[in-house]
C-alpha cells in the first residue's frame, strides 16, 4: 500500500510520503484498532455501516504520520465483486491536545475510515499500519460477523403499518393535569367572588347615599357643553330626565319611573316646590320629550339651562325637605 502523510497539527494536509535515504525507524506493535458501529445494534447486518481506524496517542506538534491509501481498496471493491466496500477516505479528528509552559503541544488523534459490508460472513478486515517519525506502528486487525436478516425476500409481503397501541391513562399520569384544572378553578372563583364581593359593596355605598348626593354626583357627568351637539342631545336631555325621575320617585315617593311627563307634574302639585321652579323643570321634561320623540333640537340658550336648572330643583327641594323636619326634631326636644 502506498502512503499518506500528515503533519500535526495540519491535520487535513497530505501528500505521498517521500523516499528517505535515512535509516530506517523500528516497526512496533501498537495494540489493537477500533471498529465503531454507526447504527448501534445487537448484530450486524448486511449494509451496516463502521468507522474503521487507529488511534495515535501524545503524538508531539510537528511530526509526520503516514497512513495507507485506500485507493487499490476502492479500485478493488467493486459492486460486482466486492464482499467489504470501502465508503470513504481517511478522516482524523484530534481527540484530545495536551500541553505545558515550555513544551511541545502533544495531541491524541483518531484515524479512521467507513466501511460497509454487502454479503454475510466473517471478516478479517485491512491491515492497519502508521508511520509516525521514523517508525512504523502496527495495529491488530479486527474482524467482523456480518449476518443477513431473517426474512425471505421471495416471498415476503409487505403490510400496513400497524396503528399505535394506545394504553389507559393511569390515575398518577392524570393526577398534575387535574390538580392544576382544581387550581385555575380555584383561581377563577376566587377572581369571581371578589369582582362581585366589590361591586356589592359598591352598590351598597351607592344605595345608603341620600337621594340628592346621588342625584347631584350622576348629574356632575353632564357638566360639559359637548352633549349639546345635535348628535348628543337625546343622550344629554334623557340623562338628566331620568336622573330627575329617580330623585323624584325617592323624594316624593311616585312611581316617576314609569309615568308619562303629564303624570309626574299632576303628581308634584301641591307639594313644596316653587312655583318658577315647578314650571322650570316642567318645561324641561317636555322639551326632553320633544328632543327624544320628535328628533327636536333644542336651540344653545335652553341647553345652557337644563344642568343648572336640574341642580338647582334638587338643592332647592333637599332643602325645604330638612326645614320640614327640623322643626319637628325641636317639638320632640321640647317634650
Amino acid at each position: 500500500m502506498r502512503l499518506q502523510t500528515f503533519i500535526i497539527p495540519a491535520l487535513l494536509l497530505c501528500c505521498p510520503l517521500l523516499a528517505q535515504e535515512e535509516e530506517p525507524g523500528r516497526r512496533i506493535e501498537a495494540g489493537p484498532s477500533f471498529l465503531e458501529a454507526l447504527q448501534k445494534r445487537d448484530s450486524v447486518l448486511v449494509l451496516d455501516q463502521f468507522n474503521y481506524g487507529l488511534e495515535l496517542k501524545g503524538i508531539p506538534e510537528g511530526t509526520p504520520i503516514g497512513l495507507p491509501s485506500l485507493d487499490e481498496e476502492k479500485k478493488e471493491n467493486t459492486l460486482q465483486s466486492a464482499k467489504m466496500l470501502v465508503l470513504s477516505d481517511w478522516q482524523l479528528d484530534s481527540v484530545k491536545v495536551s500541553s505545558r509552559k515550555d513544551t511541545v503541544a502533544r495531541y491524541d488523534i483518531k484515524a479512521y475510515f467507513k466501511i460497509t459490508p454487502l454479503v454475510p460472513g466473517d471478516f478479517e478486515l485491512y491491515p492497519l499500519e502508521a508511520v509516525v517519525g521514523k517508525d512504523t506502528l502496527v495495529f491488530i486487525r479486527q474482524t467482523l460477523q456480518v449476518t443477513e436478516p431473517s426474512i425471505d425476500l421471495e416471498t415476503f409481503e409487505p403490510h400496513d403499518i400497524k396503528p399505535q397501541v394506545l394504553f389507559p391513562y393511569t390515575f398518577k399520569e392524570i393526577a398534575p393535569y387535574l390538580a392544576g384544572l382544581i387550581l385555575f378553578g380555584l383561581l377563577v372563583w376566587l377572581l369571581v367572588w371578589w369582582i362581585k364581593n366589590r361591586q356589592k359593596k359598591a352598590q351598597e355605598k351607592l344605595d345608603t347615599e341620600p337621594a340628592h348626593i346621588k342625584a347631584l354626583r350622576k348629574l356632575d357627568k353632564y357638566r360639559t357643553d359637548k352633549y349639546w351637539d345635535p348628535k348628543y342631545q337625546k343622550t344629554f336631555y334623557s340623562g338628566v330626565t331620568d336622573i330627575l325621575r329617580e330623585y323624584i320617585a325617592s323624594r316624593y315617593e311616585i312611581g316617576a319611573m314609569e309615568m308619562t311627563t303629564a303624570e309626574i307634574f299632576a303628581g308634584l302639585k301641591g307639594s313644596d316646590i316653587p312655583q318658577d321652579l315647578y314650571q322650570e323643570m316642567k318645561d324641561l321634561f317636555e322639551r326632553a320629550d320633544f328632543v327624544k320623540f320628535a328628533k327636536y333640537l333644542a336651540p344653545d340658550e335652553d341647553n345652557a339651562k337644563v344642568l343648572p336648572g336640574a341642580v338647582r330643583f334638587v338643592t332647592t327641594t333637599y332643602q325645604s325637605s330638612l326645614e320640614q323636619e327640623i322643626p319637628g326634631q325641636a317639638g320632640n326636644d321640647v317634650k
